[in-house]
């Protein structure tokens, strides 16, 4: 099993949360990173942070040749790329019939298209290295709730992406795994509570354990050991497997059942807010997608 000491992993979204903490727990196991993203204040700070023999691009995942240059910079200040993180995402408010649709059309692009690109970009230095590809998915590919339609289906494409790519690829020494973070403590989860108190009310109604949270720094850990383990899928917290393999349980007529009382009083009220609220993105993320 490879280890990653000497290793050139390359990080989409690598700014802050669940990027830069995996950066910061790789580079403790002894990789060399490239952080890439679309904050160059935070990712020079992180690289900064990581010390010598790491380095930080800015990229948008969206634009192929972006992503291509910084796949290009990084072979060449580090000398290739052995693992690729695709982690870069977004998570708009809103329900189907009231989303802006240049929102979720934005969510599309960066989660599912942004996770091609990346890939794309970087598979030819990996396949070199018969290296590891780690796509960022969530819970969410096979929990839907109602108010995250854009975000669940993006993520549910990236994992059927990242099953094609695997079978693609296996036979060329790469292997391709797919992350499933449930809710993380990063800032995307904490400003979407603050934005929204019926984005909190739906999280405490779910049941165990798609309702748990983790910390940043666990994720990262889950994150790293995966990629140490070349793994086909990565559960965070372990639970989540559960609901993999119970993947259709959510959609079910029971569980539907269920949670038509709650869903019918906080759907509207998500509704409500959002308008109200008069963006889709987080403040943060607003800003970054209206650069």
């Amino acid at each position: 099993m490879p280890k990653p000491s000497g290793q050139v992993v390359l990080i989409t979204g690598a700014a802050r949360g669940i990027g830069a903490e995996t950066a910061r727990e790789l580079a403790r196991r002894g990789a060399r990173i490239s952080l890439v993203g679309l904050e160059p204040d935070e990712l020079r700070a992180v690289a900064a942070e990581l010390g010598e023999g790491h380095t930080w691009f800015e990229a948008d995942v969206t634009d192929p040749g972006s992503i291509e240059a910084a796949v290009a910079h990084t072979v060449e200040v580090l000398g290739g790329i052995d693992v690729v993180i695709a982690n870069a995402g977004v998570a708009p408010f809103g329900t189907v019939r009231n989303h802006d649709p240049r929102a979720f059309t934005r969510t599309i692009d960066i989660n599912i298209n942004g996770v091609f690109h990346t890939a794309r970009a970087a598979l030819p230095h990996v396949i070199e290295r018969r290296g590891y590809v780690l796509v960022v998915s969530s819970l969410s590919a096979f929990t839907p709730v109602g108010g995250m339609a854009a975000y669940t289906a993006s993520k549910a494409g990236a994992e059927a992406l990242a099953s094609a790519l695997c079978s693609e690829v296996a036979h060329l020494g790469v292997a391709v795994g797919s992350a499933h973070p449930s809710w993380i403590d990063t800032d995307l989860v904490r400003e979407a509570s603050s934005d929204l108190r019926s984005f909190r009310e739906m999280r405490k109604a779910l049941p165990w354990p798609m309702h748990a949270t983790t910390s940043v720094e666990k994720c990262a850990k889950a994150f790293a050991d995966g990629v140490e383990r070349r793994a086909r899928r990565i559960y965070v917290p372990r639970a989540i497997m559960l609901m993999h393999w119970l993947r259709n349980l959510p959609a079910s007529k029971p569980v539907s059942w269920l949670m038509r009382p709650t869903l019918r009083k906080l759907v509207p009220k998500m509704e409500r807010e959002v308008a109200e609220l008069g963006r889709s993105f987080s403040a943060r993320n607003d800003r970054l997608q209206s650069k």
